[in-house]
């Protein structure tokens, strides 16, 4: 350290000292995961990842590893595969969760910016490409000492938000020189999401009105879980539950022609009810005619909502009687979502910014 004339002092570093880069805050936004294709090996990759991880699948080693690596990656990357084909955008070559969580990113990007420059915004996967590790990596390189870790799933579980968290922790423990973390916690019951899907239910059902009549069930599918899940003591049920009250009331729509259910069952286990293919069926064989549904859990479209339910459910509807079937997209980059992610995002980086 040098004194100059006017009694500041300057700071002289050595030849060989590390670039210092301005403190810059981060956002590293991460969602569940994707393929990188439709092919078996992209699938075969993908699944493994996903299916390996013990937070998704519960059960000891020694029984599940021969299961999982024997029957089920040699079978389950072929049906998977048809089911992202079905939805695969041809265009951008990639799946509408990459392509949704990507734009959720930059438009996320672009109003922190003008908020302030420091702020740096990136998008993560939890399985497959690209990782939260090179998410992390982005943003230190970017100079952000103080990174805010936003899981975009509105419903705690441990099969999703702690996963998700537990691997940025792990590429955490192998920095010399960590960032200051904070974590986005569930955002199942805050106003700001419930008012986002309240104005995007209501403009859907505006259309339906005008085009087939108005729906004479409304339903809140959310991807499922083992019921054990819920007596180990996950909050995820629950969640999903208040989300659909909290909907519902802010819907004024009459409690009668209101249900939440759960898709995407897997394996022998009895998983959270009631379950959303059934429960299809069951109403169009008793007379619905107008069905609609949206999938609150999830932040963008994906293989869940666009294959299983938008193409699966509605056979399911069609086939048993029913006669008009809607499925309410997801908030993805729309201005209501973004604007709903921005509140929650500026109030967690408060403090920071």
């Amino acid at each position: 350290m040098n004194g100059t004339s006017d009694g500041t002092a300057t700071v002289t570093k050595p030849a060989d000292h590390p670039a210092v880069t301005t403190e810059n805050i981060g956002v590293l936004l991460i969602n569940l995961g994707t393929p990188d294709g439709t092919d078996y090996w992209s699938m075969r990759r993908y699944l493994k990842e996903f299916l390996s991880d013990p937070r998704v699948i519960e059960a000891p080693k020694l029984l599940w590893w021969p299961i999982l690596n024997g029957l089920i990656l040699t079978t389950r990357p072929k049906r998977s595969g048809e089911a992202y084909a079905k939805i695969w955008m041809e265009e951008a070559d990639e799946s509408p969760l990459r392509f949704h969580t990507r734009a959720q990113g930059e438009a996320l990007a672009d109003r922190l910016g003008s908020l302030d420059r420091r702020v740096h915004v990136d998008w993560a996967m939890r399985y497959g490409t690209p990782s939260i590790a090179r998410g992390l990596d982005r943003l230190t390189a970017r100079g952000c000492r103080r990174i805010l870790l936003a899981a975009l799933y509105p419903h705690y579980s441990a099969a999703t938000t702690a996963t998700a968290y537990d691997k940025a922790f792990d590429h955490l423990r192998t920095m010399r020189w960590q960032p200051s973390i904070r974590t986005l916690p569930p955002y199942h019951d805050d106003m700001a999401y419930i008012g986002a899907l309240r104005d995007s239910v209501r403009a859907d059902l505006d259309a339906a009105r005008a085009a087939e009549g108005e729906p004479e069930m409304l339903l809140c599918s959310f991807h499922g879980l083992p019921k054990e899940n819920l007596t180990k003591g996950d909050p995820y049920h629950c969640f999903c539950q208040k989300t659909g009250r909290l909907l519902r009331e802010a819907l004024d729509w009459p409690a009668d022609r209101f249900m939440t259910v759960f898709q995407s069952r897997f394996g022998p286990k009895e998983w959270l009810q009631p379950y959303a293919d059934v429960t299809v069926a069951d109403l169009a064989r008793r007379g619905v005619k107008r069905l609609a549904i949206l999938s609150p859990g999830f932040a963008a479209d994906c293989v869940e909502t666009l294959e299983e339910i938008d193409i699966g459910l509605r056979e399911t509807f069609l086939e048993n009687g029913g006669e008009h079937f809607r499925y309410i997209p997801c908030l993805n980059d729309s201005v209501g979502g973004t604007d709903m992610l921005e509140s929650l995002i500026r109030r967690e980086l408060g403090g920071w910014l």
